[in-house]
């Protein structure tokens, strides 16, 4: 090699090695913002058929998004919580998530509601029969509702500083209990989930809890928007801990609350609220040492054991809900019934996993144990919603929540979906190639 040849590699090696040098270490930040997405008209209500389309007649308390923005190396991944029963329809979650790419660079997202049965419908569209004309104020409240979800990530995202974090669970005896099976022992997922995130100088900044329990412990004749218990847990742990407090629902589907002590939803939730801030309490946060983000999506596809194409079908429908409501339904479901898993992996130790509808809680149950990480976080209602998702004895049992009427894809789903969960979380912490 000639005299100019070995300058040159020496120069190269040089500012090669300055750059190594140089390169910013692994960040690992998180950011919090929030919004009331409540709508301001009346509009009809989500969550019991029994109400038809009769409207909304006030507020008992304000419905939020509450959005989490997390930053690992040069991924980053929000955690919305929403006071509504579901998340949002697949049209809106798209615009959602294209708007928060192209303006934050959040490429992946969990967006869920926390399934209050106290919020608004959601399903309606801009077309003739189909809420046109009739709902024009719930097709100004999705633009409105869109906007809110997506300013409280860019708030979040806005307010990046770096974090140390903590997660840690505890089970609850008394909370819940399932409302479905009469076969003993009843399964119930009590365990209550927690991460905790602080500033660098040990300053609380956020907390996101991970519950299962139907919120409906107010009557389905209160035509008011409320975020039941989760608001009130919510609001108790803000107040205590000066955090912004994010709500992701369970497996809940066979899960109802049991208020016990606690009566009404203010209690109830109040007292989850305490048990939140005794886990939060307890953690010691810590710096991350090795921030990293994986995630998986994919939308499956299963035949649905429900025919809307039926007009016989379609008209029991009508009858048990909202003829505006039906012909939505039947477009959502005409290509089968395709329900989104979306799975990250955070630091390498910390499952979540996100599913679009109501799953029972043998569900979470069973995947909790199989997946053997440090923590593992299931989030129900989850980017779209596609009903209810019976576990195979459940729908073998029968009953609400297990027959096509409510649960239409195919019987074994869920447990399809939650083996491909599995699979992919063993795939990321590199056990299975």
């Amino acid at each position: 090699m000639n005299q100019l040849a070995l300058f040159v590699l020496a120069g190269f090696l040089a500012i090669a090695s300055v750059g190594a040098t140089d390169a910013p270490p692994d960040v690992f930040k998180i950011g919090t913002g929030k919004r009331d997405i409540t709508p301001k008209e009346p509009v009809p209500m989500w969550g019991y058929g029994a109400r038809h389309d009769a409207l909304s007649t006030g507020v008992l308390d304000p419905l939020y998004a509450a959005a989490l923005v997390v930053q690992a190396g040069s991924n980053k991944l929000a955690v919305v919580g929403l006071d509504l029963g579901r998340s949002p329809t697949e049209q809106s979650l798209q615009r959602i998530r294209e708007r928060i790419r192209v303006e934050a660079g959040i490429a992946h997202s969990f967006i869920a509601g926390s399934h209050t049965h106290h919020g608004p419908v959601l399903e309606l569209t801009d077309q003739e029969g189909k809420g046109k004309g009739k709902f024009d104020a719930s097709l100004r409240y999705y633009t409105a509702m869109e906007q809110g979800i997506i300013d409280a990530v860019l708030e979040a995202n806005s307010n990046l500083v770096t974090a140390k974090m903590a997660t840690g669970s505890v089970k609850l005896d008394g909370f819940n209990r399932n409302r479905h099976t009469k076969i003993e022992p009843k399964p119930s997922d009590r365990e209550l989930a927690v991460m905790r995130f602080d500033d660098l100088s040990g300053k609380p900044l956020a907390v996101l809890m991970n519950f299962t329990a139907h919120p409906t412990t107010i009557p389905a004749a209160t035509l008011k928007f409320s975020a039941d218990y989760v608001g009130a847990a919510k609001a108790t742990i803000e107040k205590e801990l000066g955090v912004t407090a994010i709500f992701m629902q369970g497996a809940s589907g066979d899960q109802s609350v049991n208020e016990g002590p606690n009566k009404g939803y203010q209690a109830f939730g109040q007292a989850l609220g305490r048990e939140v801030i005794k886990v939060a309490s307890g953690l010691m946060t810590s710096e991350v040492e090795h921030p990293s983000l994986a995630v998986k999506e994919e939308r499956f596809k299963f035949a649905s054991r429900t025919d809307l194409s039926n007009p016989l079908v379609r008209a029991a429908y009508a009858l048990a809900f909202f003829p505006a409501l039906i012909p939505n339904f039947a477009d959502e479901y005409a290509d089968g019934v395709r329900p989104r898993l979306t799975v990250a992996l955070l630091n390498g130790n910390i499952a979540l996993v996100g599913v679009s509808g109501e799953f029972f809680c043998n569900h979470a149950l069973r995947l909790k144990e199989r997946a053997r990480v440090k923590q593992l976080f299931f989030f129900g209602y989850c980017n779209g919603y596609h009903q209810y998702f019976p576990t195979i004895e459940g729908v073998a049992e029968g009953g609400y929540g297990a027959d096509n009427a409510v649960a239409p894809a195919a019987v074994g789903a869920g447990e399809q979906i939650m083996n491909t969960a599995l699979v992919w979380i063993y795939q990321m912490v590199g056990k299975i190639k």
